[in-house]
């Protein structure tokens, strides 16, 4: 009698093995080791102590604000200025070295965040050898398919944290990139009115040598017909040397601004560019001795002022400057490096496989050939390594105190930059101020030195001290002009204004 045999039961414990250790796969990869990322405080005082000083009534952080998003081509509005601008953002190697270092971090990224997906590699390879047996024949071997190799678990989030770092890497070098387009906007606009203040000095160390060259021949003819001492003769012969020597000085600085301008643009700067020469009759007026307009012409006529940017009090307008950006891009690139040292304490599981056909000649390899495989993962875990692992978490998050205290340095340094520009907007403009007076004043000195040297009642060296004295003043006065300009375009870089180029063109590559 045979007995009834039982239906087999199926075996589920190895399908709920596999279900829990696949669970357990998706719930590792999604942990992270990373610290949680928090924006350290700034350290600097909340507001600009100097800001109400030098803004506008009513500016707040708001308007403050807006200056980074201002179009450098509204800002500058001169023509001749735009083009050089232009001119250097196309063809200046400092900034391309910042484009092309995007790049190079970019592939740097690429690479690293390729580690995250298996990596898939198509071969056939081949053998051919004598067997091993009587009567030794030649036998072939042809194996052809696609292999997975060395292909790492991410269980604890290593190469994600990896990964995440290179990414904020590639971030801060576009924030460098802005940073050395807004600074190299700045240069040439301090570059461009330097030259126009050199013209000037140029032209009125010109027109005054011009003038008292003139007076010493008449001083001469006075001379050698016993009407003129020769005390007087020799100052006015020392007045024209030192206008020999201020049109040289002139002269040099115009030169080496020249060449600092075409080191920005990477190229000669173009003539019709350069600012524009000073009027011939403006410039006889502002050295004739007689005239009372001899200051205002060199004030009225010089340039066309900058606007006044209002600056909000809060602090915090800081946070737009692409070099304070750079800094916590680096901050969270080392920040995230923590987390991949951590993980490099737990087990790193890795996997190698491949899949294809074997076949004994090429030919039959897609025809007859058998199927072929291999799977071997491994497992290493750390045991014993003298502390290899554990100082490099330490490693790891000395740098990332580091990147705070880099982060806490460029927002003082950004701090100190902004309230350096508002006392220098502030106090330059007084300074502008007062020195027009001071020429003004000059101007009047000569014209009433002069009536009183035509009746007789002054001498010829008051007369020739009144001369220096406007000429000394005038020099001062564009100097001063000058100053009080660069200091209106340190307000605008400090403020992270320079990046846009219109109102159309607020993001992305200028």
């Amino acid at each position: 009698m045979n007995k009834q045999m039982k239906p087999l039961k199926p075996n589920w414990r190895p399908v709920m093995l596999s279900v829990l250790v696949g669970s357990a796969v998706l719930l590792m990869s999604g942990c992270s080791l990373i610290p949680t990322y928090e924006r350290p405080a700034m350290a600097v005082p909340a507001q600009l102590p100097d800001a109400s000083q030098g803004a506008s009534q009513g500016a707040d952080a708001k308007a403050a604000k807006a200056v980074a998003e201002l179009p450098w081509a509204s800002y500058f509005p001169d023509q001749h200025l735009q083009g050089l601008i232009k001119l250097a953002l196309d063809n200046n190697r400092d900034l391309r070295v910042a484009v092309l270092n995007i790049d190079q971090l970019r592939a740097a990224y690429q690479i690293q965040n390729a580690d995250r997906f298996p990596t898939l590699t198509g071969s056939i390879s081949g053998t051919r050898q004598p067997s091993t047996q009587a009567p030794y024949p030649l036998t072939t071997s042809v194996t052809g398919g696609v292999t997975v190799s060395a292909y790492e678990l991410d269980l604890f989030g290593r190469v994600k944290a990896l990964s995440e770092a290179a990414s904020a890497q590639v971030l801060a070098s576009e924030e460098a990139r802005k940073a050395t387009h807004i600074s190299l906007v700045a240069s040439v606009a301090n570059s461009y009115y330097a030259l126009w203040a050199d013209r000037w000095q140029l032209a009125l160390a010109e027109q005054t040598l011009k003038t008292r060259e003139d007076s010493l021949k008449l001083l001469k003819l006075k001379f050698d017909n016993g009407v003129l001492n020769e005390l007087d003769l020799r100052s006015a012969q020392s007045l024209v040397e030192a206008a020999r020597v201020t049109r040289a000085q002139a002269q040099r600085q115009w030169a080496q601004d020249i060449n600092a301008l075409n080191l920005l643009l990477g190229s000669t700067a173009p003539a019709d560019l350069l600012p524009p020469q000073p009027e011939a009759n403006l410039l006889a007026a502002a050295s004739s001795k007689d005239s009372a307009a001899a200051a205002q012409t060199v004030q009225a006529t010089l340039w066309p002022d900058l606007s006044e940017l209002p600056v909000g009090l809060s602090s915090e307008v800081l946070l737009q400057r692409p070099d304070i950006a750079q800094a916590e891009q680096q901050l969270i690139s080392a920040n995230a490096n923590i987390g991949a040292a951590r993980a490099a304490r737990f087990p790193r599981i890795s996997l190698t496989g491949s899949a294809g056909v074997v076949s004994d000649s090429l030919s039959g390899l897609f025809n007859d050939g058998r199927n072929a495989w291999s799977f071997a993962p491994s497992v290493s875990l750390p045991i014993f390594d003298a502390g290899r692992t554990q100082a490099g978490i330490d490693s790891a998050k000395v740098k990332r105190d580091i990147a705070v205290a880099q982060y806490d340095k460029a927002i003082q340094t950004a701090f100190r930059e902004v309230e350096d520009a508002l006392v220098a907007r502030r106090t330059y403009a007084d300074q502008a101020q007062a020195q027009l007076a001071q020429a003004q004043a000059e101007a009047a000195r000569l014209r009433l030195s002069t009536m009183r040297y035509d009746t007789g009642v002054a001498s010829q060296l008051d007369l020739l001290d009144a001369q220096r004295a406007l000429f000394s003043a005038q020099q001062a006065l564009i100097a001063a002009q000058l100053a009080r300009q660069q200091a209106h375009i340190s307000v605008y870089k400090a403020l992270g204004g320079g990046w846009v180029a219109s109102a159309q063109s607020s993001s992305g590559v200028q």
